[in-house]
């Protein structure tokens, strides 16, 4: 007999005010953003700046990963449907890995225009780059405040998090450049500086794909160890044994839990599954429960297989423990 136990409706509303939040913060940093972003690529026209030009081209990013931000949020938001039983949650993860390679390519093309300028670097008005480069770092340091209470816990949120992030380090670098230029006549200093924004952004954006990646492939939470969860399981009275256990992310901040447990005769299966999940929400905030109640007298042949595979992969867990 299976028995499932869903996650309550107070998680439920909890997890829609997140979003409802997150589409209206994201909304006012996307205008923001593009609104400067034209006065940057003037401003960058204006004084001849190829760095100012280049950090406009990387507010156009910006701008881009907020509507696809704000896009996975508004369908995340819809409701489950009998073809799409957990609704749209994954967009906001498939969201979170496109705004993660889109950060390793304009890196990319940082690296690329810092060696071209290495050996042509361009006359600029050093003041004026300054003081256009700082208004950017005002605009991008606001919107990253508004944003910062929601990129713990969100991988969409995080992504665009990481793109202001990398905006804001693009905009200290042209202003590092900018007064070198201006008061030593440094001309090597926007390549070198651009080639350190360029190294932080794929630094924090490979983060964000490898934990995006994760979630898509189904794999264990990071935060999450599944022998402890195992052994939580197996302490419980009444439980003989488990086999058969996933945990696995369906979207930032919902974790989920599949097993089988083979329980002793005589144990109250409803007593038994309200203990497990009070104990796997209290321990490891997994609230969305599948578990398949069975006896040892099960006669399932894809209950000893799997029987079989967990004792396998216990015993090369101890193994790898004891070097």
């Amino acid at each position: 007999m299976a028995h499932a136990i869903e996650h309550k409706s107070g998680h439920a509303d909890t997890h829609a005010g997140m979003h409802a939040r997150s589409r209206q913060r994201l909304g006012i940093v996307m205008v923001l953003t593009a609104v400067y972003m034209l006065a940057e690529a003037a401003g960058g026209w204006w004084t001849s700046s190829l760095a100012l030009l280049a950090d406009a081209g990387h507010m156009l990013t910006d701008v881009a990963a907020l509507a696809l931000a704000l896009l996975a949020l508004r369908f995340a938001a819809k409701p489950a449907t009998p073809e799409k039983t957990f609704g749209y949650y994954r967009l906001e993860i498939l969201a979170a890995l496109t705004n993660g390679v889109s950060l390793v390519i304009v890196a990319l093309l940082i690296f690329r225009e810092a060696w071209a300028r290495f050996y042509f670097p361009p006359e600029v008005r050093g003041f004026e780059m300054a003081l256009i480069a700082a208004g950017g770092l005002v605009v991008n340091l606001v919107c990253a405040w508004l944003l910062h209470g929601g990129h713990n816990h969100d991988l969409n949120m995080r992504g665009a998090w990481l793109h202001l992030i990398g905006d804001a380090l693009g905009s200290v670098g042209a202003i590092i450049a900018a007064i070198l230029l201006s008061v030593y006549g440094w001309a090597w200093a926007d390549p070198v500086c651009s080639v350190f924004v360029a190294m932080l952004i794929v630094w924090s954006s490979w983060k964000l794909i490898r934990e995006a990646t994760n979630v898509l492939l189904e794999g264990t939470p990071a935060h999450i160890n599944l022998a402890a969860v195992e052994t939580a399981i197996l302490d419980t009275e009444g439980v003989e044994d488990v086999h058969d256990l996933h945990v696995w992310t369906i979207t930032s901040g919902r974790e989920a839990l599949s097993a089988h447990v083979v329980h002793t005769e005589g144990a109250a299966q409803p007593k038994l599954l309200k203990e497990l999940r009070i104990k796997l929400r209290e321990r490891f905030g997994v609230d969305h429960l599948t578990i398949q109640m069975e006896t040892a007298e099960f006669g399932d042949e894809t209950f000893h297989f799997c029987h079989a595979a967990t004792a396998c992969f216990r015993s090369a867990r101890e193994s790898e423990a004891n070097g």
